[in-house]
């Protein structure tokens, strides 16, 4: 489905459908520790540590941690079928976002270097991070969640078509 700000024409190229396993993980250990902390005024109230705390507000903490820790999670699949990125001749445009949309065009002739990282949760899942430096310090190009090897040739392909559209100029 073509959103609003999308240009016309475009056809976005999707990230791998791994990154969601990626980012279940990883909302998973930040929702554990999460969930710790909140029950932190339960247990300190139940114990009697905490005299006169409201219980209620102990529970009312803990499960308000709850349910957005879960809608998190549940939000996990339609935020990578929401990226996508484009190559076109003389830009590459990167789309990310549900609510908050944003299309970023990075002109080849601004690319100063092209940067591909791999944690070790993304070389288990076989993904790789693209990142796109600019003269620009406001400029977070970033494609998360691309096959190693898709990582690997987009890494080539821009970092030539960076320097010679940076000799033409």
């Amino acid at each position: 489905m073509r959103e609003p700000i999308d240009p016309a024409g475009i056809q976005w190229l999707r990230v791998s459908p791994k990154l969601a396993q990626l980012r279940f993980i990883r909302e998973g250990v930040t929702s554990l520790i999460a969930l710790a902390i909140f029950a932190l005024p339960l247990v300190f109230a139940l114990s009697g540590v905490w005299r006169g705390f409201p219980l209620w507000l102990a529970w009312l903490l803990l499960a308000a941690a709850v349910v957005i820790r879960l809608w998190r999670l549940l939000l996990i699949p339609r935020q990578v079928r929401a990226i996508g990125f484009a190559e076109r001749d003389e830009d590459l445009l990167i789309r990310r976002g549900l609510l908050f949309q944003r299309v970023l065009v990075v002109p080849y002739g601004r690319m100063q270097y092209v940067d591909v990282s791999v944690g070790p949760l993304e070389r288990a899942l076989g993904l790789a991070t693209l990142k796109l430096h600019t003269a620009s310090p406001g400029t977070h190009a970033a494609i998360e969640g691309l096959p190693t090897d898709q990582a690997a040739r987009l890494r080539e392909q821009l970092s030539s078509l960076g320097e010679a559209k940076l000799a033409g100029l």
